[in-house]
């Protein structure tokens, strides 16, 4: 399947790609790889650690700046979240995620890396407000290409 992803129609589309799997299985690699191919066909591309990301809007809440940098994520043909679920997530990263999420809903095509399987991103994204996290995995999974990683890590290979 993620060969059949490299002539970019999805992402013409507004199509999602959700990928899954344990850590090591390339997944961030892939989805940089969709990218840069993004990247060479004239696109706008931004790739974002989705830890980093919300403490960087957690900031821009305070200096004012969030709404530009909200527009900026929102003009990109293809935004690549990395790393869903590796740190916990607070009430104003839930919200800031929704946000992000909802305004290329449809639209523009985001990639979702996470270790987390997907059946446990409903409990992940909750923590209190189960309605934000239904409406996160409605926009995240609703229409999206979805791809599970499986194996041992390519860095314990590469090792041996």
């Amino acid at each position: 399947m993620v060969e059949g992803l490299k002539d970019l129609e999805w992402l013409k589309h507004g199509i999602d790609l959700v990928l899954t799997g344990p850590a090591g299985t390339e997944k961030t690699w892939k989805a940089c790889a969709l990218g840069e191919k993004a990247c060479r066909e004239g696109l706008k591309v931004s790739f974002q650690r989705l830890p980093i990301l919300l403490e960087e809007f957690k900031l821009a809440h305070v200096d004012g700046t969030f709404h530009s940098k909200l527009a900026k994520l929102t003009k990109v043909d293809l935004l690549i979240l990395d790393d869903l679920g590796v740190s916990p997530i607070n009430t104003q990263g839930r919200g800031d995620l929704l946000e992000i999420i909802d305004s290329r809903s449809t639209t523009k095509s985001t990639i979702v890396t996470s270790q987390l399987p997907m059946s446990k991103w409903h409990d992940y994204l909750s923590s209190g407000n189960p309605t934000a996290a239904d409406a996160i995995l409605d926009r995240i999974t609703g229409g999206s290409y979805r791809i599970e990683f499986k194996g041992e890590s390519m860095r314990k290979l590469r090792k041996k």
